[in-house]
């Protein structure tokens, strides 16, 4: 069940940095400034959805917060070694090389949630 909501959260996340990334181009922000909000933004659902609804954890926890943020620079480096080291070395297109990330990515952030970010004791009554 955890694994379940661990992928709907996912999804809800992707399509919300889609969603928000297209809605701030069309308020003719830079593709830079478009990116940087709709990320930030996406990753804060990211936490809150993954510790709140898929862990069933306290969101106000200052060390699950900064493990959290260790993950996501994690996921920056093996999608940085993936698209610019490997795929290359492989000679893959980059289609494939984003086809990789978004399987590797998924799986990596699971186990590293499961076992470091939320682990621990779950957090009776409200995960707030």
């Amino acid at each position: 069940m955890q694994m379940l909501r661990f992928a709907l959260i996912g999804g809800l996340v992707a399509l919300s940095y889609l969603l928000l990334y297209l809605g701030f181009l069309a308020l003719d922000l830079s593709r830079g400034w478009a990116n940087t909000l709709a990320f930030g933004l996406a990753i804060c659902l990211q936490y809150a959805g993954q510790a709140g609804f898929t862990f069933r954890k306290r969101l106000l926890d200052n060390v699950q917060m900064a493990r959290f943020g260790a993950m996501v620079g994690l996921g920056f480096v093996t999608s940085a070694l993936i698209t610019g080291w490997l795929a290359p070395s492989l000679a893959l297109p980059d289609w494939a090389a984003a086809l990789m990330v978004t399987v590797v990515l998924p799986v990596q952030n699971y186990i590293v949630m499961s076992a470091w970010v939320f682990a621990g004791h779950k957090v009776g009554g409200t995960p707030l």
